[in-house]
């Protein structure tokens, strides 16, 4: 029979207890929905061995399982958890293979008693591996005495889940506990949509509709929350605000660094651009645009600068002089930028070293911070950094924390880009307070203009629609007419696997790239992922099922949250090399490095064969396909997330409140940032 239901790991041999309802499926017929699933260990030898060699405990796979089941029979539990010292009469276990056999079994354990809590207080178990991997040993505890601590802590646990644990623990409704945690909610959700906070009046009613407890109450616990320092009051403009602690902090501390760092002095001595520009224009044979000439003049002489514009106004050519003459003054050069790709393709167009912003600020894998900071700060005169727009509020703090107060800063980057998708958007920002310098590049060059991408990307900034009409002779962009998902998705896998390869030479998986206006929907990221990945790259026998996805060597993977301790971060993109049911392993390289996950980690990895245009930020792919349907606008267009994004100005006035204003930002649906990212665009 089919049963449909959640359960963190179901593995093969074992006995499974569910209640729910049967239900007749339009397409697969008779189901068992299952609200509850219990996982009890086999007794059968049969069952015994499906079990350990399903990949369930790492360091036993099928091989393992077989002579472990031969040496002990029924009674391999037992020994493994009892006696694991007599795990070495095994031929082949050795002492580091019997702790890690013993090590997984005690975590399995762990898990099952949390899995177990979870049933007893009405809760699915999808969850319970990341409890465990947050709380350890002391999961059932920390649930027990504030169950709205997984919300704060666990990522993919919201609220409402919290919020029914406590429900089933005893915790009344208005019991002021629920109520603050439901105000901090209520901010990180406004997070989550790209605010740094809300209005209070807003605050509070979203407080009120969703704890469903009249305002007094709300107020009071807000009172709390502010007396105690965990949200902070202040006013955008005229608007009374409430703030998230920590994202308040962060703001001032970028507004006091950046203004600390304009008012400094230059780490260089003069250079006369009279001098340094004929002899840049000699170095590199360009001749530069007076536009150039000015934003150059302007980087010499400026201790912070931003230099913004669109694609093919000349930014990296300004940047590579800026960086060439400094370098010949023997002037200590660092560039970053927020991610992998876009820090590879800083260091190919300027020939200089770039980091990312994580491996420059040189993260801290157990405490999740960084080790440069104002104690430790950078060691460099010039720090550059490129795609700002990608920047986040936190991301940004702990950068100018670490820029030494000699130090001069070249912020680039385009303000059309989509904001970044963490709270805030610094560029913008600090661009609209006036604080810093800003050189604003709008001559789009010759060579460039001859690109329709550029061309395509100027005009729907300007508002203009752009020309969608069949090119004459070779383009870099073309657009292909679909009216529905169904006839668009065979459209897309055609184009990935067939046209385009063919057309042009390239690589189906490495070499293009989905890109998608949004998560869900037919022509959406996750369920176009699952398509491209059966026409691409069909698992052979060798592949691991977890979390909803199957991964098999080839696959082009994503990673969807930092994993400071094996160094890749969100947004980073990979390849599967190898999968290992015997150690429950999967390899995946990403920039030629081997990353090890275990199948219990699997939860941090999705298919990268299309991605959203968010993640897709800072990268650059031979070729880029975007389905941008009537239905996908209209979703786009519903969604809060990019409508709106309250932040207090980046830079004001050093000592006192913060400028800034209530902004509001209506985001085009990101077309600009869509067709710079690649060369040729569908």
């Amino acid at each position: 029979m089919t049963v449909i239901g959640h359960a963190a790991t179901i593995s093969a041999g074992e006995w499974i207890t569910a209640s729910g309802e049967w239900v007749n499926d339009r397409t697969h017929g008779q189901q068992f929905k299952a609200r509850f699933m219990r996982t009890s260990a086999p007794t059968s030898v049969e069952g015994i061995e499906k079990y350990l060699g399903s990949g369930m405990i790492r360091g036993i796979g099928p091989v393992y399982a077989k002579k472990l089941v031969k040496a002990f029979g029924e009674k391999v539990f037992d020994v493994i958890e009892a006696e694991p010292g007599r795990l070495r009469e095994v031929t082949g276990i050795g002492a580091v293979r019997a702790k890690r056999i013993t090590d997984a079994w005690a975590e399995q354990k762990v898990v099952r008693e949390i899995m177990v809590f979870l049933h007893s207080n009405g809760v699915g178990t999808a969850r319970a591996v990341r409890i465990y991997k947050t709380y350890g040993s002391d999961a059932v505890q920390v649930m027990t005495e504030n169950p709205y601590r997984l919300a704060r802590d666990i990522r993919g646990i919201g609220f409402k889940t919290a919020d029914a644990i406590a429900m089933k623990l005893g915790i009344e409704k208005t019991a002021m506990i629920r109520i603050r945690a439901g105000i901090s909610y209520a901010l990180t959700e406004a997070m989550d949509e790209g605010h740094c906070g809300l209005p209070t009046e807003e605050l509070v009613r979203l407080a009120v509709d969703l704890l469903e407890v009249p305002k007094e109450l709300v107020q009071t616990a807000l009172d709390l929350e502010l007396a105690e320092g965990n949200v902070i009051a202040d006013r955008v403009g005229e608007t009374p605000c409430v703030f998230l602690a920590a994202l308040y902090r962060a703001e001032r501390v970028i507004a006091e660094r950046l203004l600390r760092l304009t008012n400094g002095t230059l780490p260089w001595s003069w250079i006369d651009p009279d001098k340094a520009l004929p002899w840049i224009e000699q170095k590199t044979g360009l001749t530069l645009a007076a536009s150039q000439v000015v934003a150059i003049r302007l980087a010499l002489l400026s201790k912070v600068l931003i230099i913004t514009g669109g694609p093919g106004v000349g930014k990296t050519t300004i940047v590579n002089s800026i960086l060439r003459i400094l370098a010949a003054k023997g002037v200590n050069l660092l560039l970053c930028a927020p991610t992998g790709r876009a820090a590879k393709r800083m260091t190919e167009a300027t020939g200089f070293e770039a980091k990312t912003i994580h491996r420059l600020l040189e993260t801290d894998p157990k405490g999740g911070g960084f080790n440069r900071d104002s104690d430790n700060p950078l060691d460099c005169d010039l720090l550059v950094v490129d795609e700002t727009s990608m920047v986040d509020v936190m991301l940004m703090q702990a950068l100018v924390r670490a820029i030494p107060d000699e130090a001069a800063l070249l912020i680039v980057g385009d303000i059309d880009q989509l904001p970044s998708v963490g709270p805030g958007q610094i560029l913008a920002d600090v661009i609209a307070s006036g604080a810093v310098p800003v050189v604003r590049l709008t001559e789009v060059f010759r060579q460039a203009a001859q690109s329709r991408i550029i061309t395509t990307a100027h005009r729907i900034n300007q508002g203009a629609m752009p020309g969608l009409s069949k090119p004459e002779g070779d383009s870099d962009f073309y657009f292909v007419q679909a009216d529905h998902p169904e006839t668009a998705v065979p459209r897309i896998i055609e184009l990935v696997k067939t046209r385009i390869p063919q057309r042009f030479g390239l690589d189906p998986i490495r070499d293009i790239q989905v890109l998608c206006p949004m998560n869900r929907g037919g022509v959406g990221a996750r369920s176009l992922n699952i398509e491209l990945q059966a026409a691409l790259n069909s698992a052979g026998e060798r592949k691991v099922e977890r979390f909803g996805w199957t991964f098999a060597p080839g696959d082009k993977v994503m990673q969807i949250e930092n994993d400071y301790d094996k160094e890749v971060y969100n947004g980073d993109i990979g390849y599967v090399d190898d999968v290992d049911p015997e150690a429950a392993e999967l390899t995946t390289s990403f920039d030629g490095r081997a990353v090890t996950y275990g199948f219990g980690e699997l939860d941090t990895l999705v298919p990268a064969y299309a991605a959203t245009i968010h993640k897709s930020q800072g990268s650059e792919y031979p070729a880029v396909v975007i389905p941008v349907l009537h239905s996908t606008l209209r979703d786009v267009a519903a969604e809060p997330a990019l409508h709106r994004r309250y932040s207090r100005q980046a830079a004001g006035r050093a000592g006192g409140p913060i400028e800034g204003g209530r902004h509001r930002r209506q985001e085009r649906v990101g077309a600009e940032a869509l067709v710079e990212t690649g060369r040729v665009a569908f």
